[in-house]
């Protein structure tokens, strides 16, 4: 898979890429095929193993070598073996460039519950973050309603008796979406510079919910830190 490099840290031996089919990869150094300076915005081949690149190698330098072997054996060649008419091909360098993730409120909620479903070590910005929470409460009323509905035609309100069916499919979102939301909250710590494991102000009662707003409040940290680049789509 074709990919552009986001960020490589010669010190640490850590980067990103971002792949062709929109989906960002960490690599390390021991993953290079062969021990090059990896710059940003850099065009590679690689490949992708669950969220890692494998035997990842600059598509600049495989270029310029094939460059090199095709100069050789062009000058090794006797004068006139060359068809009339044809030319040699033009070699285009340049930044790799690849269609960047959708940035709309729906993308970042459906990305929050599908392929970061686990991801607990990125960034998330500000807008990410919000357009998550407005999808999930969405959804979330949506299933309640169907809930209310389902108890309502059951005649579950006319006795007393619990509304399973509200109860039941409230209980299993929030048991569904428990992971993606924690997820979500130490993604946008990291983006603020802050550790995850703050996270857990939230068990403090109403204090907690407090501090979490506050800090999905505060704008993205407009630099590189540990947890990766600035989220794309964020003005530097």
């Amino acid at each position: 898979m074709r990919g552009e490099v986001l960020h490589y840290d010669e010190v640490q031996g850590f980067g990103f890429i971002a792949g062709a089919d929109g989906n960002r990869y960490t690599f390390r150094r021991e993953d290079l095929r062969r021990e090059t300076a990896m710059s940003n915005g850099a065009a590679v081949e690689f490949l992708p193993a669950d969220g890692q690149a494998r035997d990842v190698f600059s598509v600049a330098a495989q270029t310029a070598a094939a460059a090199v072997d095709a100069g050789a054996t062009a000058a090794s060649a006797p004068a006139g073996n060359t068809p009339a008419g044809a030319s040699p091909q033009a070699q285009h360098f340049g930044r790799f460039s690849e269609p960047a993730e959708p940035t709309d409120l729906w993308s970042y909620f459906w990305r929050g519950v599908t392929q970061n479903y686990f991801n607990f070590a990125s960034r998330a910005r500000r807008k990410e973050y919000w357009g998550y929470c407005l999808f999930w409460t969405i959804t979330l009323l949506v299933v309640v309603g169907i809930g209310v509905l389902a108890d309502a035609e059951m005649g579950n309100f006319d006795r007393a008796e619990v509304p399973a069916m509200t109860v039941g499919l409230f209980g299993l979102f929030l048991l569904a979406t428990f992971l993606p939301n924690l997820g979500m909250i130490v993604r946008r710590l990291h983006d603020i510079g802050l550790s995850g494991w703050l996270c857990l102000v939230i068990l403090i009662p109403t204090i907690g919910s407090l501090a979490i707003l506050v800090f999905a409040l505060i704008p993205t940290q407009a630099r590189e830190n540990q947890w990766g680049p600035v989220p794309v789509g964020v003005r530097v």
